[in-house]
């Protein structure tokens, strides 16, 4: 018992030094890109150690809120959302790890597939679609990424 008690302490000690303990105060940094609309009621991006979780977006024009009519365009406004906010945290899409993403319509996947991977290079983080009855403000697709440098 007291051997456990000595590698259960030894532990948490090796675990403190290296700033992982548990429950222990990590920094979070909110991570917001320039021209980034002001007063919403969550983060573009939180920076919290080395990972970065970025929020659902959508291709919706950040400053006019319109989503494109071509769902091509809705899709690349979308990633170029993304990747303003992975830029603002020191990232790109090469850093993604996880990848999640909501379409309104699945018949739209492989449009969707296209332009996702023009933006996320080799080896892609891994991912998963969901089909979803509506999105916020008449998108047709968001998307959250974690990221890891």
């Amino acid at each position: 018992m007291r051997n456990k008690l000595v590698l259960a302490v030894t532990f948490v000690l090796v675990l403190s030094g290296l700033g992982l303990t548990y429950g222990g105060a990590v920094k979070k940094k909110v991570v917001t890109p320039k021209d980034y609309p002001a007063g919403k009621p969550f983060s573009a991006g939180l920076l919290v150690g080395d990972t970065l979780y970025v929020s659902g977006s959508t291709g919706a024009d950040v400053k006019t809120g319109k989503v494109p009519d071509k769902f091509e365009d809705e899709a690349q406004l979308c990633f170029d959302n993304i990747g303003a906010i992975l830029k603002a945290g020191g990232m790109d899409f090469s850093d993604a790890v996880s990848v999640q993403v909501y379409l309104t319509d699945m018949s739209m996947f492989p449009r969707m597939n296209a332009v996702y991977t023009k933006n996320f290079p080799e080896p892609r983080p891994t991912r998963t679609t969901v089909g979803v009855t509506a999105l916020a403000g008449g998108a047709h697709m968001e998307v959250t990424v974690t990221a890891r440098k």
